[in-house]
């Protein structure tokens, strides 16, 4: 009797340490992907390298984020539509993007995708404006660089023939 004691006892602790260690593992586990997911939300890599494929992709009016996400999963852009739909939360794009037939590849980071789509926002324009880097300010000043220029070359260039000044 007593030896049967003894051997359950043995056998509940050999039970207990197993499911201790397969606990122990799914935490592990479960923290790496957790980890991982939340990482790739700041720091998601292209699905391939420079080339890459580059597909057009229509975006129409009233599509959601996810649904976004799930046509770029679709063309094989990104890997995940849910972790697209959070990377857009999370970034500097969240509600900026707009309808339109764009231009993606598969070398492009989501958050390259995203600043592609939220070229036209509003916000941007304005936050461009203000800051001095729109499209225009950045021809004036190669065109005024070019000017500047001393050699004949700069100055035909820029129409005005001649000498440099």
């Amino acid at each position: 009797m007593r030896a049967r004691r003894v051997a359950w006892s043995i056998v509940r602790l050999i039970f207990g340490l197993v499911m201790s260690i397969v606990i122990m593992m799914l935490v592990y586990r479960s923290a790496l992907n957790a980890y991982d997911f939340g990482y790739r939300i700041f720091a998601e890599t292209p699905v391939s390298p420079e080339p890459g494929l580059t597909m057009s992709v229509a975006i129409v009016e009233g599509k959601s984020v996810m649904e976004i996400g799930e046509i770029l999963e679709g063309k094989g852009l990104i890997r995940d539509a849910y972790l697209f739909y959070l990377q857009e939360m999370f970034s500097t794009y969240h509600k900026k993007l707009q309808p339109g037939v764009y231009e993606l590849s598969t070398a492009m980071t989501p958050e390259e995708m995203m600043g592609v789509m939220a070229a036209n926002s509003v916000d941007d324009l304005e936050d461009e404006e203000i800051s001095g880097n729109s499209e225009e300010s950045s021809e004036l000043v190669l065109e005024d660089e070019t000017i500047d220029g001393n050699s004949e070359e700069s100055t035909e260039e820029s129409g005005e023939g001649g000498e440099a000044e």
